[in-house]
């Protein structure tokens, strides 16, 4: 039994979510109210006891194990989740390595005195004369005492070793003091503070441990304005978001992120009551940032000055280059770039631009609805560049069309859901006036896949040829299998996601798989597919070992049947993630069927009439929805999928259909 098995066999999943959702029972099922989105009228969230699971009927239409459960609602990922859970169980997971151990020791130690040294700059701050002045200037920002002590805001001396002394004092080394980012060496050799009046911000990571300091100048002469500290095992700003530790329950509870620019934007956003607003602390957004906004929610909104997103001139390169991400201080609004993202992490990517003039903070001290309407009234990326680069055009000019249409259509065709991209084109076509096909000819834009469906292999649908009894068995090796092959073949996961657009299903998923850490294998393949630092292979390798080695053992096992460098099958691993998907729908149809009888047979008193029900609550029309997918995954497997560009390697016996 594995360590995942372990823990859901010694753990009671009712137990587990009737701590903080009241559970009624229903026949051998429970019901209750979803915690994860505002409900009070009708009960839409069942735990099923008997397969470990559960799922929200309403708003929010999410489901899964009881690790699926506390990562949603702890905002944990599933490592996280699974030392957690296995110490609830009193299970032992596989101890550390001597080096895993004396790293994470040396990481809690630099923690410790970037704790000390976050007192140290607040006590500047509240004891000495220099800090009066910049407690009248923070105050002057419209940043209450209150506020300032929550974020633990500070102030480092003007002297560049006064720190330095007062660390060394307290028994840390050079060492320690360099590898935390507190100090630098000059030119002249030696150690310096490396914050110097400047005010001090500390940055901690999503579990509240600290990880740096962001610095603010005090004196407008100096540059740069903002300094971070320097990148590290423990600061690595493109994986972290100023404010998440404490913006994460808002963000889950609102279903919405949103995204400003600033530290004091952050704080200021906070004090009125706006709990789910983070920062990137100055630089470009990077996937690894949009992921962790969206293990909380879908919709994640970038509220940034009209400087950077309403300003033509800020979207004159839309495909940017990679360097631009890596300038400090100099947020890049990259359109293209947040489409890719937005299509990969299958998010709601919008933008709110503010009124000329007025930063995210301005704008909430002087006007908080104001700011509450544009939030709400932010565009998706594609319509929010539309609109900027039409504004003040006259496109009754030809030439104005063509350029309108060479800039926005490299944007829609990056747009991973195929009816959102033919909206796209239909609305330029009404803005520009101009013929839908000449669209759709435009030069550059990439050739139409063809939609024919090979005929050589033919195959009845799952449903008739796959007894109920076996299924999980049959499921579990189908899992692996299809995980094993996109281990091996990463891109792979590229044409399943065509493939999969192309008969109007959403991309593959960690839904379609059944354990939580299948769900987050898959994950990290498609990460392995978005980051261009590391080779996929070597990226699967490295965080597969470390955050899910038992799928990862399991997905390799299953290929061993292969020949020595044979690859599998694309035809095998697409129709195994279609059957995935099929199972996944009939889970949920069986689900929805429990649901909707358990609401005929017993209403609830306190219910309201259906006009009133919650949003999202349409199960009738949600099972339409899941059997048409069916339907069309029935049709594709019986006539063949979409022709690929890829060779077929020899026959071979063993195929998925042996599954």
């Amino acid at each position: 039994m594995t360590a995942v098995d372990d823990i859901k066999a010694r753990l009671d999943i009712v137990e587990l979510v009737g701590e903080s959702v009241r559970l009624r029972r229903t026949g051998k099922n429970y019901i209750g109210f979803c915690p994860f989105h505002p409900n009070v009228h009708t009960p839409a969230f069942v735990v099923f006891p008997d397969s470990g699971t559960w799922r929200c009927f309403g708003a929010c239409n999410e489901g899964g194990d009881l690790f699926k459960f506390v990562m949603k609602k702890e905002g944990w990922d599933f490592p996280e989740a699974l030392r957690q859970l296995a110490a609830r169980a009193g299970i032992e997971l596989h101890p550390r390595s001597p080096d895993e151990q004396r790293a994470e020791e040396a990481y809690e130690h630099l923690r410790g005195l970037l704790e000390l040294a976050a007192t140290y700059y607040r006590n500047y701050l509240l004891t000495s004369t220099a800090g009066a002045t910049v407690r009248d200037y923070l105050h002057g920002r419209g940043l209450a005492d209150e506020t300032l002590e929550a974020f633990q805001v500070g102030l480092a001396p003007a002297g560049r070793e006064h720190a330095l002394s007062y660390f060394r004092g307290k028994g840390y080394t050079d060492d320690d003091l360099q590898q935390a980012g507190l100090v630098v060496t000059p030119e002249g050799g030696g150690l310096r503070d490396r914050f110097h009046n400047r005010i001090t911000i500390p940055i901690r990571d999503n579990r509240a441990r600290m990880c740096g300091f962001g610095a603010r100048i005090v004196d407008p002469n100096d540059v740069p304005k903002f300094l971070n500290s320097p990148q590290s095992p423990i600061f690595d700003k493109g994986h972290l978001l100023y404010g998440l530790d404490r913006a994460a329950r808002a963000i889950r509870a609102q279903e919405e992120a949103v995204i400003v620019e600033g530290y004091l934007d952050v704080m200021t956003a906070h004090q009125a009551g706006f709990l789910n607003v983070v920062s990137p602390m100055g630089t470009a957004l990077t996937e690894a940032q949009l992921r962790m906004l969206k293990r909380h929610a879908r919709r994640i909104v970038l509220a940034l000055d009209a400087d950077s997103a309403g300003d033509a001139a800020a979207l004159r390169g839309l495909d940017l280059a990679r360097e631009t991400l890596e300038r400090e201080g100099e947020p890049v609004f990259d359109a293209r770039g947040l489409v890719r993202f937005e299509g990969r992490l299958q998010a709601d990517l919008r933008v709110a631009t503010l009124p000329a003039g007025l930063d995210p903070d301005e704008l909430i001290l002087q006007d908080r609805e104001a700011w509450r309407q544009r939030i709400a009234e932010a565009r998706p990326v594609v319509e929010h560049v539309l609109g900027v680069i039409t504004q003040g055009r006259n496109l009754n000019e030809a030439k104005v069309k063509a350029e309108v249409a060479a800039r926005i259509l490299p944007l829609i065709e990056d747009v991973a859901d195929p009816v959102e991209r033919d909206a796209y084109r239909q609305q330029l076509a009404r803005l520009l006036r101009v013929e839908l096909g000449s669209l759709q000819a435009t030069p550059g834009r990439r050739p139409a896949r063809r939609s024919t469906m090979r005929s050589g292999r033919t195959e009845a649908p799952a449903s008739s040829v796959a007894p109920a009894v076996g299924m999980a068995a049959k499921a579990s090796s189908r899992e692996a299998f299809c995980l094993g092959a996109l281990v091996h073949q990463p891109l792979l996961l590229f044409r399943a996601n065509r493939i999969f657009g192309e008969l109007g299903l959403a991309r593959p998923g960690p839904e379609d798989f059944t354990t939580a850490e299948s769900q987050w294998l898959l994950e990290i393949i498609q990460r392995s597919l978005s980051q261009e630092e590391t080779d996929p292979a070597i990226f699967i390798e490295t965080h597969g070992v470390q955050d899910a080695p038992e799928a990862l053992a399991a997905a390799r096992a299953s290929l061993e049947r292969f020949q020595a460098g044979e690859e599998a099958d694309a035809d095998d691993v697409l129709g195994g993630l279609l059957r995935l998907r099929r199972q996944a729908l009939e889970r949920k149809l069986g689900e929805l069927r429990f649901y909707i009888l358990e609401k005929e047979a017993q209403p609830q008193e306190n219910e309201v009439p259906s006009a009133a029900a919650e949003p999202g609550e349409a199960p009738l029309e949600r099972m339409n929805a899941i059997s048409e997918n069916i339907l069309r995954i029935d049709v594709a497997l019986a006539r063949g999928l979409p022709a690929l560009p890829m060779a077929r390697p020899a026959s071979r016996e063993g195929g998925l259909e042996a599954f």
